[in-house]
Order: C-alpha cells, then structure tokens, then sequence
C-alpha cells in the first residue's frame, strides 16, 4: 500500500500538476465552506491525492488578473499567430532562395564563359582586325599615292593612268577599310556596354534580395516571438520545490471534542536564500468517522488570524491569507482556529500543511511536501479538556487545550487512531509526498497580487 501511495503522490502532475480546469473540477472541501454538502476522500491513499490535487489548483488559480477583457478580445489568437509565423517562414525561405539565386546570377554575370563576355570579347577582336585591316588599306594608299607622284615626265599616259588607277583603287579599299573599322568599334562598344550593365544588374538584385532577406528575417523574428510568448502565457510553466521553505503547525491536540474549537499556530519560515513576494500558507483538514468511510469534513471550518487581526475563514483554495513579502531568513506566524461541529462523529483527521509563492517576475515554487498532521474527534468530551482564550482579537469560541501532536510519526497514524483497517498508515503516505529535488509542480505562474 505504501507503493501505491508513493506512486501517486510523488507524480507532479498528480500532486501538483493540476490546472485551472481541474481546479474548477475539484470539490471544495467544507473546512472552507461551513455546511457545503462535498465529496471528499475516504482513505489515506485519496486524502494525500486530493491535498495534491487542491494545493496545485490553489496554486495555479493565483493566474495574472487585471487585464481588460477589450484588450484581451483584441489580442489575435494563438492559431493566427502560427498562421503569420508560417506565413513569415515562407516568405523568409523566399527571400533567401531569392538571395541565393540573386549570387548566383552576379558570379555567372563576372564570369569569363557569360555569353555576353563572350559577345563582347568577339566584338572588341573583330574591331581590332578591322583596325589593322584599315591600316593596311592607308599604307597601301600610301604607297600608290607616291608611286604615281614619281613617275618621270616622260611616262606615257597609258603608264600615268595606271598609276592613277592604282591611287583611286587604294582609296576606295581605305574608305572600306574605315568604314568596317568604325563598323566593329561600334559594334565592340555596344557588346562591352551589354556586359557592363548586365553586371551592374545582377549586383543591384543581389543587393536588393540581401535587403529583402534582412527584413524577412527580422519579420520572422517578430512573428516567431509574438508565437512563443503567447504560447508561454497559455501553457503552465513550472515552478520549483523550494525546501528551505517550510510550514511547520504546533498546539493541534492529539484529541478534539465535538462541539468545540482549537487553536494553533502555523510557522511559515523562509530560508532559501532569497525574498518571495507573497506566500500563501496550504492548510487543509480532513477526517473520517470512524468505523467506517464516511467523511467528516463539513463538520469542521477552519479560520485564520495574524496578530491585530479579526478572524477569517479560510478561503475557497485553502489558503490562511498571505503574507507579502517574506524576507530571506524571516518566519512569519499565523494563528489557526479549527471548530468541530456539536453533532461530529468520532472520527480519525489528518491537517495538511504547506507554503507555495509567486514573485513579481513570475518564478513561483513551494515546500516540496505536504505535510499531514494527524488528530482524532471524540464525540464525547474528554476529560483533559478545559477552556483557553482566543489568540485572535476576533469572537472567541470554547477552545480545548490538550496535548500537541506533532508532525506525523508511525504511531500517529490514521490506522492507529482506530478508524478502518483498511486505511494506510499516514506516517508512511506522509513521507511518500516528498517530491524530490527534480520534480516540479506545473502550476500557472503569475505576478503576485496585494497582500491579505
């Protein structure tokens, strides 16, 4: 049985892993709510559940408050935002194929094999064949020119008119020659433009898809950021088991009877090392009549009181108020007062005790245990029973002064209280509610609130 209990409060998600859901879903046990008709546990094993269950309900229900529901209606969902981030890592992937190809072009463009190097190439070669073409036809010119400027008076005129010829054939070859020079430069100027500007082209698209890709990058940053921090508001985040912060409770008799009322003192003690900004104090309360599984908790109501103050019922998630904030190495005490109905059967109780918190920043933990205390209701009164005064400044009711049971021992057992064989003893489920230094409770975290 001791197995069994480990296994289902050792599991975070059992012990502390409940959300606002299962907060909604849990009953609330009538130690907070005085006559409240709830179904509560009827074994050890189901009572250390239940207190896991109701201190991580309690714990995720402190959620962030005071946003406007205008703001809230405004904000775009968690499925639009995965649409824009799909959307921006589209657009980003683009943009870096673009990117890529944009490169790809500039190197091809610079490259000696592009076909319009290869053009301009050819040109700036044809224009310098014609340039020596040209050259040869001015010589030649040249050379007839003073040819016929040199024959002797004496040539005959069929000799004269050869020579003339051979001025005005050379001329025209030299007119040709200039023409097909003038031809080609043209031609080679217009191939080494072409070149030019196509490289000119492919820099500036590259650099343009370089800009292109930044903005696609920062663009999928914000669209990813806005994604990870609305996830990060709707999922619970863990919080971490804070040993050093311990509930300690002291002046819970071992016997309590029917019809009257106890105070208490509840220890919360801060030694972690750092300030928490608000503490919420767990106190649960729990009993089963004995002889059988019937549970006794609408019979009991639990109240707190600091010094100065009236007495207040314990709220709805079985916190005793808050203390805000509580300094490293500082303790602060809480009285408690638990009144047992007149008509309460005998019975066999348990109070389980803890302290969790949230800071400003939105870290949160608690005492990584649950710590039960055991107690027994007698439906006749006891003769050790005597009045005391209220501790509280509040209305004072019958308080019954017997001895301290102290944290649960093998001996202070639900089993050895007399209540049904069936029950595990609370000693051994006590020490099974230990987390462990890796286990977390997933509680939602939220910025601490005003103080109690």
């Amino acid at each position: 049985m001791a197995t069994a209990v480990a296994a289902a409060v050792t599991t975070p998600a059992v012990l502390f892993g409940a959300t606002p859901a299962l907060a909604d879903a849990t009953p609330r046990a009538a130690a907070s709510a005085p006559g409240a008709a709830v179904s509560t546990p009827a074994t050890a094993e189901d009572a250390l559940r239940h207190a896991g269950e109701l201190r991580g309900s309690a714990l995720a229900g402190k959620t962030p408050s005071g946003v406007h529901s205008a703001e809230v209606a405004a904000a775009p969902s968690v499925e639009e935002l995965e649409k824009a981030a799909a959307q921006a890592q589209k657009a980003y992937d683009d943009a870096v194929a673009a990117a890529e190809a944009a490169l790809a072009a500039v190197e091809a463009a610079l490259s000696d094999d592009f076909p319009l190097t290869v053009a301009a190439r050819a040109a700036a070669k044809e224009a310098a064949e014609a340039a020596a073409a040209k050259t040869e036809a001015d010589k030649a010119l040249a050379d007839a020119e003073a040819a016929l400027a040199a024959l002797p008076e004496t040539a005959g005129p069929e000799q004269r008119a050869a020579a003339e010829k051979a001025v005005a054939d050379a001329a025209a070859a030299a007119g040709t020659a200039e023409a097909a020079r003038a031809a080609a430069d043209e031609k080679a100027k217009q191939a080494g433009k072409a070149r030019d500007d196509a490289r000119v082209a492919a820099l500036r698209e590259w650099g343009e898809a370089g800009e292109a890709e930044k903005k696609a990058l920062d663009g999928k940053k914000v669209a990813d950021k806005a994604l990870a921090d609305a996830l990060k508001d709707r999922e619970p985040e863990p919080c971490v088991p804070e040993s050093e912060l311990t509930a300690t409770l002291s002046g819970l008799p071992a016997e309590i009877t029917a019809g009257s009322s106890v105070e208490m003192k509840l220890r919360i003690t801060n030694d972690t090392g750092k300030t928490l900004d608000e503490v919420w104090p767990f106190v649960y309360f729990h009993g089963i009549e004995k002889g059988g599984y019937a549970p006794i908790d609408e019979h009991l109501r639990v109240e707190w009181a600091r010094a100065g103050q009236t007495w207040t019922d314990a709220a709805d998630d079985y916190s005793a108020g808050s203390v805000s904030p509580l300094k490293d190495g500082a303790h602060a005490d809480i009285t408690l007062r638990l009144t047992v109905d007149a008509d309460t059967p005998s019975a066999a109780g348990v109070a389980f005790i803890a302290a969790d918190y949230v800071n400003e920043d939105g870290s949160c933990g608690g005492s990584p245990e649950l710590t039960p205390y055991d107690f027994e209701v007698t439906a006749e009164p006891t003769p050790s029973a005597s009045p005391s005064s209220s501790a509280g400044t509040g209305t004072g009711t019958q308080t019954q002064t017997t001895t301290t049971q102290p944290l649960a021992t093998t001996s202070g057992s639900l089993a050895a209280t007399g209540s049904s064989a069936a029950l595990p003893q609370l000693a051994a489920a006590g020490a099974a509610v230990a987390l462990g230094a890796g286990a977390v409770f997933a509680a939602r975290r939220r910025k601490a609130g005003s103080a109690s």
